[in-house]
C-alpha cells in the first residue's frame, strides 16, 4: 500500500514537472515571438515612433493647443477656439508634471494663462488680475487694483459682432485697462451681489488671482479661490483656429491664427 502511494506521488510529481517545463518553453516561445515582432515594428516604424514621442513631449513641456468649451473668456475667446499655449513662457517643467526644472519669469497682470483648478483639477484658461503683493477688489463689476479703479473704454464693434444677438442685447461691453494692459470684458448690469462685489483681497506670495473676461459667467477666483504658481502651465497668445458650435461646427475663417493681444 505504501509503495503504491509512493508510486502515485512520484507520477504526479513527474506530471507537474513536465507540465511546468512545457509552460516555460511555451512562454519562452511567446516572448521570443513578441521580441521579434517588436524588433520588426521598430525597424519599420522607428521614425514614426520617435516623432510621436517627440510630439508628446513637445505638447507636455514646450507648447500645446487647448480647446475652449465654454464662454467664460468671452468676448476675447469664444467657444470652439483652439488656443495655442506657450508652456515655456515662464518656466521649463518636467514633462507630464507641474514640477519646474528652471523658472525665468512669472505671470503679470493682464496675461491669459492656463492652469489646473485647485478645486477639481480641471484645466482652465483665465486672465491674471492679481499677482503676489497686489490688493484686488471689485464693486459691482468695477475692478480696483491696489486701491485705484481700473479704467474702462468703449469696446470695438468688431469684437462685439462675434457674439450672438442675444448676448449683445443683455450685456455691456468695455475695454478694461489694468496698468499697461488693455483687454475686452463683458458684464450684465445688475445690483451688487456676492459675485460682482468682493474684497479687498491681498494676494499672498506664490499665488495669483484669476478672473474670466465674461465677468458674470466664469468659474474663476470667486468660485475656485487663488491659484498657486506651480499650477500655472503656460501663457495663451493665439487662436490657432475656431469652429462654430452653433453653425454645424463650420470653421470661423476670421479667427484663423487670431492674436489674443489687444493693441
Amino acid at each position: 500500500m505504501t509503495g503504491t502511494c509512493f508510486y502515485n506521488s512520484s507520477l504526479e510529481f513527474h506530471r507537474w514537472t513536465r507540465y511546468t517545463e512545457l509552460m516555460v518553453d511555451r512562454l519562452s516561445d511567446v516572448t521570443d515571438k513578441a521580441r521579434r515582432a517588436l524588433h520588426r515594428f521598430w525597424c519599420e516604424y522607428r521614425g514614426l515612433a520617435i516623432f510621436l514621442v517627440i510630439m508628446v513631449l513637445f505638447r507636455s513641456a514646450i507648447a500645446d493647443w487647448n480647446q475652449v468649451p465654454t464662454g467664460s473668456m468671452k468676448p476675447t475667446i469664444l467657444e470652439g477656439d483652439r488656443v495655442i499655449v506657450n508652456k515655456l513662457a515662464y518656466d521649463l517643467k518636467v514633462p507630464f508634471t507641474s514640477w519646474p526644472i528652471q523658472t525665468w519669469a512669472d505671470p503679470t497682470p493682464g496675461e491669459i494663462v492656463t492652469f489646473y483648478s485647485p478645486k477639481d483639477e480641471k484645466l482652465l484658461i483665465k486672465r491674471v488680475i492679481g499677482v503676489p503683493g497686489d490688493v484686488i477688489s471689485m464693486r459691482n463689476n468695477q475692478l480696483f487694483y491696489n486701491g485705484r479703479p481700473a479704467s474702462y473704454g468703449i469696446l470695438d464693434i468688431e469684437i462685439i459682432q462675434q457674439l450672438d444677438l442675444f448676448q449683445r442685447h443683455r450685456h455691456s461691453f468695455f475695454f478694461e485697462q489694468l496698468n499697461e494692459q488693455r483687454y475686452p470684458v463683458m458684464m450684465r448690469p445688475s445690483e451688487p451681489n456676492h459675485y460682482n462685489t468682493f474684497g479687498p483681497i491681498e494676494v499672498p506670495d506664490g499665488f495669483y488671482l484669476m478672473l474670466g473676461d465674461n465677468r458674470d459667467n466664469s468659474a474663476d477666483f470667486r468660485s475656485i479661490g487663488l491659484v498657486s504658481r506651480e499650477r500655472i502651465m503656460g501663457r495663451a497668445h493665439t487662436v490657432a483656429f475656431s469652429v462654430d458650435y452653433n453653425d454645424y461646427y463650420l470653421p470661423r475663417m476670421d479667427r484663423f491664427i487670431y492674436s489674443l493681444a489687444v493693441d
